[in-house]
């Protein structure tokens, strides 16, 4: 775990400076393209008092050109056109800029840190409602499947055409969950709110297909564990193998939508405690699609007052120090998941090791 840790730690430092090093080389950039526009007026001094959008003035430093150096007119008129085209345009950039110019202020990071507070609450709330609903949706369509191979043969007509109609409506939910979110958002936007947190939250639950994949995920380390052969053994041993909700051997359907999921005295609890330990490496890889959901969201939907949009805003900007800031903030959201998530797998080795 130390040797896990040393290289989260060394990530964050080598991200972090490779991130400021990259505001450092943009911002120097431009000052040097600054610099070399201003590189063939250093001869004419201070110019910032003129007024270059004034006719008079510009007449007056005309004159003053050819009063400086006489004889070259056309000379002096090839530099004063430059000039004066630079210095308008500078004029309207300044203009244009000074109310979206900014920099990391200590009062401009405190309103981001809030907002990135949001993200994080949002962003939480968002992963434990996968987390469950992955579990959920995998337990049942396994408990579902063994139920129909038990039945398989002796099925009436009845309970076929109840059976299509069940999987008309699973690949229908399906669908509805590999949506993307804005299409999921425009498509009720005149009859909810879509700027409220809880619409976010269930909008990055079920939206982006990422609920959907990795319940399928799930899913399938459940079949891979059900097939070992120490599933054999218990079941020789008396233990509970039955998938009928209303049953002694089977599983209790508060059982699959409770929380803390336990199958006491039934084969599926040792298939599920196994599946579950093979999916927290996943939740690293889930960590960074959910992310990538939440700012499709917020930047898709135009959800001002948030993180992400936010960081979008200062990009075209082109507030730099403020981009750099946000996406390291996301980053270090991630890390400290795969961290949260490696010391998850690490108590859990430790706990078949104390086992063994």
């Amino acid at each position: 775990m130390k040797q896990k840790l040393l290289e989260h730690f060394a990530g964050i430092i080598f991200v972090t400076l490779a991130m400021i090093a990259a505001v450092w080389v943009i911002t120097a950039a431009a000052a040097s393209a600054e610099r070399k526009g201003h590189a063939g007026m250093e001869c004419f001094g201070d110019l910032s008092y003129i007024n270059f959008n004034d006719p008079f003035e510009r007449a007056l430093l005309s004159d003053v050109i050819n009063i400086d150096y006489p004889g070259r007119a056309d000379r002096n008129d090839s530099l004063f056109r430059p000039i004066v085209k630079f210095k308008q345009k500078e004029f309207v950039d300044n203009l244009q800029d000074h109310h979206v110019a900014e920099g990391l202020s200590p009062a401009k990071i405190a309103d981001i840190l809030g907002m990135y507070a949001g993200f994080l609450l949002i962003y939480v709330l968002v992963m434990v409602l996968t987390y469950y609903g992955v579990q959920t949706l995998a337990i049942f369509r396994f408990v579902y499947k063994k139920r129909l191979s038990a039945l398989q043969g002796g099925a009436s007509a009845a309970r076929k055409v109840r059976h299509g109609l069940a999987a008309l409506l699973a690949g229908l939910g399906t669908l509805v969950l590999f949506c993307p979110a804005y299409v999921i958002a425009y498509s009720i936007r005149t009859e909810f709110n879509t700027d409220t947190v809880i619409f976010m939250i269930l909008l990055g639950v079920i939206s982006n297909g990422v609920l959907i994949t990795y319940a399928n995920k799930f899913y399938a380390f459940l079949v891979a564990e059900s097939r070992k052969g120490y599933v054999d053994n218990a079941i020789v041993k008396n233990m509970h193998a039955g998938y009928r909700f209303h049953s002694a051997e089977g599983i209790a359907f508060s059982s699959i939508v409770n929380p803390v999921k336990k199958f006491r005295g039934h084969v599926f609890d040792h298939i599920f405690r196994n599946a579950r330990y093979q999916y927290l490496a996943t939740i690293k890889e889930q960590a960074s699609f959910l992310i990538t959901g939440l700012i499709i969201i917020e930047m898709a939907l135009n959800i001002h007052g948030h993180l992400n949009y936010e960081m979008l805003r200062q990009l075209l900007y082109k507030n730099y120090a403020i981009v750099a800031m946000i996406m390291l903030l996301i980053f270090y959201t991630v890390k400290m998941t795969e961290i949260f998530a490696d010391f998850l797998i690490y108590r859990e080795n430790l706990r078949y090791e104390n086992k063994q």
